[in-house]
């Protein structure tokens, strides 16, 4: 554990020692150095915890998610070059320091064995994500959108607060492998209601469930790319392992707790989907699309079965990887045309035919075609709750479908249809741009070879 902590904690003085000249470079190589290293903690294993040390382990549910983590890191450094080149070299350094900041935080909060060190990490992850949304922000409404997300994970995380010391009160401990052996505490009265309803409702904001997304659309749109990538690809996915970890410690949790938040899961699924089809903002568009994707996981996490937790897993990588594929491919088009709206960047693939084929990748990763992980896991969550209610199938039906449709709208939106006359001259697309797309699409497409290293089935 600590031969991947500690490297990257050492990336910051290297930050701030690396001549101007090499600052890239370095930090790229060492991050993909210690990406290529965190590799290791997928080989799968007959125990239940790998690398224990006193206060972290890793699991089936966490090793995923901390490879992905660590392997998102060289990606946003990577993504970030092109914005900042005008800036003097110690915002640079500042920059790179914020996202290395963060990556500690996730790494913890992914491989806590004890939930008042995972509460810490889980709530230190917002102060770097404030940092680059307020100050590298793209338009003075960051300000708003810095508040919104700092309120709304707060006031959430209260409530989350309280439930883990009174959790603590009652049994004496808040290790997870000794809370697995304890009796459950939450038995079904009033006092257990809202003490598993506090646990659950700070990481169903983080998650976005439908209705507490408010600050996600806002976040996403205003954050710089590397902000966008760390929003979707990681801090998303807090909120869903947070929800796969404590309803484990929560069984069982009582059914009138469960349906509204069901309801609210898929629904928004729905809701966001047809949302998405009346977009004009290109990140607003992939930001609810992210919601939508989460909905599914919120929604299999909360019926608790193998198959739900496997699949939402699934869903939570490949969401992952597609989804920062997707805000870098929008990030590419602003960066040339300045403009995120749809109408003023279409098409764009008579001038950048290979970043077309990227596009066209990304969408089709998005609306889960065959053969990607994506589809393996829709499938798994939609036969889970198909098989928990037949009425569902109709909501997660009609989602399918909308999804196929928006994404096939942006699709079209930006590839095809008549160049806009304002649009003269425009950049190449770079070596470093292709390479982005393919550190994002090829783990995503050979995942597909060896499910059962993202399923979190204990193999």
């Amino acid at each position: 554990m600590l031969k991947i902590i500690i490297p990257t904690i050492m990336l910051l003085p290297m930050t701030l020692l690396s001549p101007p000249k090499f600052l890239w470079t370095n930090t790229t190589t060492y991050s993909l150095l210690i990406a290529s290293l965190s590799l290791q903690w997928l080989t799968p294993t007959y125990h239940p915890y790998k690398n224990l040390t006193q206060w972290t382990g890793i699991d089936q549910i966490s090793s995923p998610l901390l490879t992905l983590s660590c392997w998102l890191l060289p990606l946003m450094i990577m993504a970030s070059q092109n914005h900042l080149q005008h800036e003097p070299v110690m915002r640079k350094r500042t920059f790179i320091m914020t996202l290395i900041t963060i990556q500690p935080f996730i790494i913890l909060a992914f491989s806590t064995t004890e939930l008042m060190l995972f509460y810490i990490s889980f709530e230190a992850t917002l102060i770097p994500t404030l940092i680059l949304i307020t100050r590298w922000g793209n338009q003075p409404e960051r300000l708003s959108a810095g508040i919104y997300l700092l309120f709304y994970t707060l006031i959430s995380s209260l409530p989350l607060l309280v439930a883990i010391l009174h959790l603590h009160t009652q049994t004496g401990t808040l290790h997870l492998m000794i809370l697995k052996l304890t009796h459950p505490t939450l038995t079904i009265s009033w006092t257990g209601l809202l003490s598993s309803l506090a646990l659950l409702t700070a990481f169903m904001v983080k998650a976005p469930l439908y209705g507490l997304h408010l600050w996600l659309p806002k976040a996403h749109v205003e954050a710089p790319i590397a902000g966008s990538m760390l929003l979707a690809a990681l801090l998303l996915k807090l909120g869903g392992y947070g929800i796969m970890r404590l309803t484990m410690l929560m069984t069982p949790i009582p059914d009138n707790l469960h349906y509204p938040f069901l309801t609210l899961a898929l629904w928004g699924a729905l809701m966001t989907s047809s949302i998405c089809l009346r977009q004009t903002d290109l990140k607003s568009l992939i930001a609810y699309s992210s919601v939508s994707h989460m909905g599914l996981v919120i929604a299999a996490s909360m019926i608790q079965t193998h198959w739900s937790f496997s699949g939402a897993m699934t869903l939570m990588i490949s969401h992952g990887l597609t989804s920062s594929m997707l805000f870098c491919l929008a990030n590419t088009n602003y960066e040339r045309t300045h403009s995120r709206i749809l109408l003023l960047t279409r098409g764009l693939q008579p001038l950048l035919p290979l970043m077309a084929t990227w596009w066209l990748l990304a969408n089709l990763t998005n609306m889960a075609l065959p053969p990607t992980t994506n589809l393996m896991a829709e499938l798994t969550i939609m036969i889970a709750l198909f098989n928990w209610s037949a009425f569902t199938i109709i909501l997660t039906g009609i989602a399918t479908l909308l999804t196929a449709s928006y994404t096939l709208f942006m699709l079209l939106m930006t590839q095809r249809g008549v160049l806009p006359s304002h649009i003269t001259s425009i950049q190449n697309s770079s070596t470093r741009e292709h390479l982005l797309m393919a550190l994002h699409i090829i783990p995503l497409l050979l995942l597909i070879l060896k499910p059962e290293l993202i399923s979190g089935i204990p193999s």
